[in-house]
């Protein structure tokens, strides 16, 4: 059996420069270094857009390659690999050659853009920071801890002692989990006959709490009457008395009834508006 040695020599070469180089098998890192120190020579103007445009290109398999890690999260690819783009271009307009290889500075600057887009742009609702990191860190927990197949879901306790947290913020970090998107209120709550939907379930104004609020307020005016106009506004209001029937059985003119009514209301609606503007000014 005849082995060609030449050939064996050159492609253990080949694969030693890969090796050496740290290239992988989609070799999506291309050698920009000399296109890199013209950029870093140009001013703005027609050439440096060229340059910039031949280094975007050259380097953009690997800002797709980045994107697709993020994939079946809610995102489509497409607009990832836009995101992923706009980071590729940030990252060529602020790297410095003489601080060393462009991808080690490109892949987190990237990588940062994609996962500022997630949380700035995918959450129906704005959700702090804080909250945010928290649900990355719950996540990755509850990801870790059931790795093993057939492990059981671990309980709050056990994600607290895991990520480092207690358990308030893990308990805020899983509803965090549950809030990324929002439910329409028109989704259905039930598939039977007579199913509802989520609005159905959402309280709605009640006019009865101003009532409450108003009687509560008309109370301390209410005490300070004289007994008689207090009694003239009971038989009036509560026993739903006529003004003629008030003054047969206090022995006095029905008009007479009409203006103590009108005066005692507006005292006791001067005194309710009053209390109201103190309380306001009290808070403030």
């Amino acid at each position: 059996m005849v082995i060609d040695m030449s050939t064996s020599r050159s492609e253990t070469s080949h694969t030693t420069a890969q090796r050496a180089s740290g290239r992988r098998s989609h070799d999506d890192a291309p050698d920009t270094a000399a296109a890199f120190a013209r950029l870093a020579g140009l001013g703005d103007g027609p050439e440096r857009d060229a340059v910039r445009e031949e280094l975007t290109e050259a380097w953009l398999p690997m800002a797709h390659r980045i994107a697709s890690r993020f994939r079946d999260r809610g995102e489509s690819v497409e607009d990832l690999r836009q995101v992923a783009a706009l980071g590729l271009v940030k990252a060529i307009d602020r790297f410095d050659p003489s601080r060393g290889a462009f991808e080690s500075y490109a892949v987190p600057t990237i990588t940062g853009e994609i996962k500022r887009h997630f949380r700035d742009r995918m959450w129906a609702l704005r959700v702090p920071r804080r909250v945010q990191e928290l649900r990355n860190k719950v996540r990755v927990a509850r990801r870790e801890l059931t790795q093993s197949p057939g492990s059981p879901e671990p309980s709050t306790a056990r994600i607290a002692e895991y990520a480092g947290l207690t358990e308030d913020e893990v308990a805020t970090g899983m509803e965090a989990l549950e809030s990324f998107s929002t439910l329409s209120l028109d989704a259905e709550l039930s598939s039977d006959d007579d199913g509802y939907s989520l609005a159905d379930t959402l309280g709605s104004s009640d006019s009865a709490y101003d009532v409450v609020v108003d009687r509560e307020a008309a109370k301390e005016g209410l005490r300070r009457l004289p007994e008689r106009e207090r009694a003239i506004l009971y038989m009036r209001f509560f026993e739903d008395m006529t003004q003629n029937r008030i003054a047969d059985r206090l022995g006095i003119s029905q008009m007479h009834v009409s203006r103590l009514i009108s005066r005692s209301c507006a005292r006791v609606r001067e005194e309710a508006l009053g209390q109201g503007l103190r309380t306001a000014f009290a808070k403030e």
